[in-house]
Parts: C-alpha cells; structure tokens; sequence
C-alpha cells in the first residue's frame, strides 16, 4: 500500500550514548485524526496478504516533542527510525522539506485539488514556480516508486492512493513491466473540459495509465477519467476500461465505505452519552440539525447558511423551534475571506430571526473531540450536507451510524461522492437554496415509519458497504482482472540475441516493414509522419547487405512513400495494403487492381463525402484503388460514435453488392478491394524467392495481422525462420510471435541487425 499520508515519530524518552560511540533511540508513533475508512480498509487485508505500507515519514520530534529539522537527520537517526517502523511494517521515505513542500503546498494543493473540485486557479501565478513544483511532484513520486522497487517482488500486488502520487503507475511500469499495481482516487475527477486546463495533463494521465486498475468513488468520476483518455490523449475506450497503446487498463467505480463496527463501539461510549445528555439539555425543546464539515469552498457551508435563512423566512412557523449546530474544522487552504463570510452570515441570520432566548445558528470553528462528535450525530434529528463538490465524505456515513434510535432523515447534496450510493436520502441542490429549505420541512414534518423506512434502507448499505467491503473488493477486481489477462496469449518481448543469431546464420533474408506506427510513431496528421533519419540511415544499411530484401508493405499511397524513402534504391514497396508494387532498384510501378472492378468507389466516396460534412474535424483520403475516412482530429466520442453510423451504412449499402471490404483502422475507415491485402503480397514475395531461409516482418495494426497469419498458418513456409512482430503490449491480441513497445524499438532492432 502506497500513500503520503505522514507516519509522524517521536521519541518517548532521549536518546543514549553507549562506549562504543553509537545512539539508541527509542521511538513512538503520533496519534493520528482523521483517514479512518482508508486505515480500517487497508488493515483489513492483512490476514490475507503480507502488507507493507510505504509512506511518508513526516514530523520528527525529540523527547520535548520539539520537531528536528531535516538538515539534522543523520544516517544512524534514519536507520533508527527506518527498523523502528519496519517493526510495525512501514516502509519509510524521507523528503527534504523544501522538496515536501514543493511536492504537497505546491503543486498537491496549489493545482491538482482545486483542479479536481472544479476550481481554476487564479490568473496571477508565477509559471516558473508552477513548473519547479511540477518537477518536485514528480520527484516525490519517484522516491516513492524507487522505495517500492526495493520491497518488491515477482507475487506482490502495489495499490497507490490518491491524487499526490499519481506518477507513481507508469514509473513503475516502465521499471517492472509484469507489476500488478492498482490505483485509487479518493478525490472527485473532473470533465475534460476542466482537466484540459492543466498544463501537465497528458503527463498526468499517462501517468496514471501505467496500473493495471484504476478505482473511483462513482461511476461518473471514472466515466470522466475515461473521457479525459479518448479526448487528450486519443486512446480508445471499452466498456472496461481504456486502451492504452494496446494494453486494456480496467477503471471503475468502488465506493468507499467506513469502519462500521469501529463507529458502532465508540457511538455506545459513556463520554459520548454523557455529552449526549448535555447537548439534548442545551437545547431542550428544540429540533436540532447537524452539520460538520472542512472550512473550504468546496464544502458548501456559505449554501448552507443560505438556505437555512432561506428555510427560516419560507416556514416562519419553525423560527424559534429548530436551530443549526454547525462545526467547521480547519482547511489545509484556509481563507480568511471564506472565514469572515461565514461569520457575517451567521451574524446576520442571528440578528434577524435571533432573540435572547433563541439562537439559530450555533457555530465552533475547531476539531472537537470524537466523543463530542459522536454525540452531536446522535442527537441531531436531521443531517445536513451541501457539498458543492465532494470526493467520498464519510461523515454522513458515520452520521447514518449514529441515528439508529432516532432515525433522523439525511440531507446530501447530490454533488458528493456518496451520493449515488444513498439513494435513500433527501437529494438537493445546494445551490437551490428554496430547494433545500423544503428538503429541511419536508424531513422535519416526515412520518416516523417513513424516517424509519428511509434509514433501515441506509443502514443497510452502511453495514454492508464497509471500509473493509471496499478494500476487498478492489482487491478481488484487481487479482481477477490480471487473471483474466494471464488466460490469453501474451507475446513475449522480441528475443534480440536470438533474432541476431539466426539472422547471421541466414544467406536470403527477406525483411518486411509497415511503415505508420512501425517505422515512426502514429501522430495526428498523417502528413507529420516523417522518417526519422536514423530510420532512413538503418534501412540504407540493411538493403546493401547482398542477402538482403527489404520491402515497405504500408496504407500510403505511391507518391507519398516515394517522397519519403525513395532515395532508397534497392528498397522495395508495396503501396496502398498490397494494391501497387515496386521493385527494389526498379522505376515502375505494378498495379495489382487494373482488372478489378472499381465501380464502387464513387459510391463509397458520397458516403464519405456525407459523413465528413457532419463530423467536425473528419477528413477524405483518396487512393488510386482505395479510399479512407480519418477522424483522429474528431471529438473522439463522436468521432467513434460517426465512424461505426458510417460503417454500419457501408455495410448496408455498399459491401452486399461489390467484392470489397472494410479495413477498421486507427480513428479511419478504409474501404478497399477484398482480394488485395498485406497478406497476399506477402504471399506473391515468397513465391518469388524460392531460396529465402529468413524473414523478419514488423507491424503495428489489423492490416498487418494478414501478413501475420499467412506466415505463421501457411505450411510451405513453416522451413522459414520467421521472426514475426508487432508493436504494442504483450496483452495485445495478435498472430504475432513477438512483441516490441514502440517504433523507437523497431529502429534499434533494425540498427542492430545492420550493424551485425
């Protein structure tokens, strides 16, 4: 378990100086408030799994509880601290406080929290510092990563908590590529049209992309991460998830729950009734309702008071018989502003419906104690909760807890994160304020069997949905999602010494490249595609080795490869999937399609031409014997959303009729004749080198399957040494008999083998 939540150490008594010159120190553990639902659920698994919990070591105090600065840690003080917590299986990582900073003050709260609650930063911001906080973020989830490197091994599950180390999936990855690593996030998700804003938005995403699982609180949060995939970064989606470059990264909602029996033990404490019976005199003859939240924007408390006055001036006949106690902790972002709006507000409904026997609102701006907290849910005969902007919010939970004598409705604010969870409670819009003071009547003057009904129900999904249930749960999806991963084939990556061994050993090699997402890398407008010199400088080497055939076997058109790497005169290309050739150090072109029929191609270019017209950012691409529909600048939803109306009236209309076929591509439609494929060019090649001993193919997508599947199915090759590879993750599903992760590794391959 990963988290940056502090493990803040003391010293319970001084340290001691022994003859030899070393230093004993003897070391306790601070109490810590609050991040009891994470707490109970992550400690729920230790009967099943031997957890270690790798986290941040914060506050370092002496015996008079004074904190030691950082610049004072000594190695002999770490290792102290480091075999004291290992006891208790923490794994520690110490930061330097400037880096702490940048890490948490900086970019955490500064950027990530208000961007996930909805709120853009203000113009004013100095972006040299922004960026130097961006780069102590990434190193604080680099430290974390390299310390969960030193405890981890090949059966260990790794599961990352929340929005401070989400850098922490794709470094691991990149460093162990077989890790079984989950990913929750207790904070809400924005829409992509708030995500966007963030500068840092595809590295954060990509990021979070290399887990395996990736868990939210509700299914709206993970519908908008997914949305934030396809939008920023182009990836297609699936019902279970994103995939990513090939590789099926499952998301979905797992709602966090509490420590029921833990609620239920401290609810029925002494201290608790005792203050119980204080607050039920306080307020004698008064209906009470309870609020108890953060003092941020996010929690609604302005929308609160609002609508409480709005509550008293609407029913006038509950002045003087109901007040609010309202307890407001303080916010890591405290606003003083925030602070005296709240107090105006108060002073104001006070003064207005107030009188010396009557005080609407009651307000403490402080942590109380749990027993007073316990007590203030339990006596309270409505819970209130107007959040604006929530991730999970527990304490209506623990408020649900407490009212099982007295069945007091809950008010929650349909904008937290439990509330596609409590479908039994009042929903409001906190913004609505007439609509939440008649949410407060209607559950002030509600029957007792209907109260009772209401809270059975979320009582019910209280005990059962637990902190506990949750962990369980991720847990289960997480080891069940990379079972099911491991029943298919994965491929494994490209065995290089062996490819370099029978390639050496080979006399009439026949090499075979696709060029988009082999050679060079898949970008947005296909003109871009470039080749990179040093692909051009490998592949000039490898056609002037004499046991050497090298073929270009693409989806682009004659002039554009020509253009490209036609300075290559003993390169030999297959243009348009296999519907024109031309041969290494030959000036003619062959056309493979001049006795097909070709008819169709008008019709399928007004089909094209219609659905291009609709599709803001769609565009035609006109071959001789084919033609293609991109959508990769489309609104990737409605991109995929047009493609598949497309496809469907294609095949409606057009494929019935004429022999040609459809080619589903990368964000295209390719409508090409059926009898001309990658596959038969790879065919019609080998039959003209009746001596070749050899061949290497690399490609990336569907259309390169064909080339694929006549290697690997065709018995008068199976003498071949056939090295077959496609580019992506070992989970792509493909005939392939290797795999390698990005062009980038095609080109060293290439580099290698001409090298040799």
């Amino acid at each position: 378990m990963t988290h940056l939540i502090p493990y803040e150490v003391y010293m319970s008594e001084p340290p001691k100086s022994s003859e030899d010159g070393t230093t004993t120190y003897n070391w306790a553990l601070k109490q810590r408030r609050g991040h009891s639902a994470l707490y109970a659920g992550i400690h729920s698994l230790d009967k099943d799994w031997d957890s270690y919990y790798v986290g941040f070591v914060g506050q370092i105090s002496d015996a008079e509880d004074k904190p030691i600065e950082y610049s004072s840690y000594t190695e002999e003080l770490k290792k102290s601290v480091e075999c004291f917590l290992l006891k208790k299986k923490v794994v520690p990582v110490f930061l330097e406080d400037e880096l702490h900073h940048g890490h948490y003050e900086g970019f955490c709260k500064t950027v990530l929290w208000p961007l996930f609650h909805y709120i853009l930063w203000d113009t004013a911001t100095d972006g040299r510092q922004e960026n130097h906080n961006w780069l102590q973020y990434c190193a604080v989830n680099q430290a974390f990563a390299d310390k969960i490197k030193e405890i981890y091994s090949p059966d260990s599950l790794v599961w990352i908590h929340d929005y401070h180390l989400l850098m922490i999936p794709r470094m691991l990855r990149n460093a162990l590529p077989d890790a079984a690593i989950g990913l929750f996030i207790h904070a809400p998700f924005p829409s992509s049209e708030i995500f966007r804003c963030l500068p840092q938005r595809k590295e954060v995403l990509d990021g979070m992309l290399g887990a395996n699982q990736i868990g939210f609180q509700t299914y709206s949060y993970a519908r908008h991460f997914i949305s934030n995939c396809t939008r920023i970064l182009g990836y297609e989606s699936t019902p279970s998830g994103v995939d990513a470059k090939g590789s099926l990264v499952s998301v979905g909602p797992f709602p966090i729950g509490i420590d029921a029996e833990r609620v239920e033990e401290q609810r029925k404490s002494p201290d608790v009734a005792t203050k119980m019976a204080a607050l039920k005199e306080m307020h004698a003859g008064k209906r009470i309702i309870v609020g108890r939240d953060k003092l941020d924007l996010v929690k609604g408390v302005i929308q609160k008071l609002h609508a409480f006055e709005k509550f008293l001036s609407e029913y006038p006949e509950w002045q003087n018989k109901v007040v609010l106690i309202q307890v407001t902790s303080p916010s890591f972002t405290e606003s003083p502003k925030l602070e005296r709006r709240v107090a105006e507000l108060i002073a104001q409904i006070n003064g207005t419906y107030g009188s010396l026997e009557y005080t609407p609102v009651h307000h403490l701006h402080s942590l109380i104690e749990q027993d007073e907290y316990f007590a203030l849910l339990s006596i309270a005969d409505i819970g209130l909760i107007t959040s604006v902007r929530d991730g999970m919010n527990t304490t209506s939970l623990e408020y649900i807890m407490c009212q099982q004598e007295n069945y007091g409705p809950l008010i929650l604010s349909e904008f937290t994160g439990m509330a596609g969870s409590l479908g039994a409670a009042i929903m409001v819009n906190p913004w609505d304020y007439s609509g939440v003071a008649k949410a407060i009547n209607d559950a002030l003057t509600m029957s007792n069997e209907e109260k009772q009904n209401k809270h059975l129900q979320l009582y019910r999904h209280v005990t059962i949905h637990t902190a506990q249930f949750w962990a369980k749960s991720f847990i289960k999806e997480l080891v069940q999602c990379l079972t099911s991963s491991n029943q298919t084939n994965t491929t494994p990556s490209l065995d290089v010494q062996s490819l370099l061994t029978k390639y050496k050993q080979s006399k009439n090699r026949l090499l075979l490249f696709d060029y988009d997402g082999t050679l060079t890398p898949i970008v947005k407008t296909p003109s871009q595609a470039v080749p990179p010199p040093e692909m051009l400088e490998a592949l000039q080497k490898l056609t002037e080795d004499p046991k050497n055939t090298v073929w270009i076997v693409s989806g682009r058109g004659q002039n554009v490869l020509e253009e490209w790497l036609g300075s290559i005169k003993k390169l030999g290309f297959s243009a348009e999937h296999g519907c024109f050739l031309k041969y290494p150090e030959s000036d003619k072109w062959s056309n493979l399609t001049e006795d097909i029929d070709m008819s169709w191609y008008t019709d399928v270019e007004e089909i094209f031409t219609y659905f291009t017209e609709r599709t803001q950012g769609s565009s035609i691409e006109r071959k001789r014997s084919s033609i293609t529909w991109h959508y990769r600048q489309a609104d990737p939803e409605y991109g995929a959303f047009q493609a598949k109306e497309c496809q469907n009236h294609l095949e409606g209309a057009i494929l019935p009729k004429l022999p040609v076929e459809i080619l589903l591509g990368k964000k295209n439609l390719e409508v090409r004749p059926t009898l001309i494929n990658k596959g038969e060019i790879v065919k019609r090649l080998l039959t003209g080198m009746q001596e070749v001993d050899f061949v290497f193919c690399a490609g990336d997508d569907r259309t390169d399957e064909d080339m694929f599947r006549v290697l690997k199915r065709t018995p008068d090759f199976n003498d071949l040494e056939c090295f077959t590879v496609t580019i992506g993750p070992p989970t792509k599903k493909t005939l392939a008999s290797w795999h390698v992760s990005s062009p980038e590794e095609v080109i060293q391959t290439m580099k290698t083998l001409a090298n040799s």
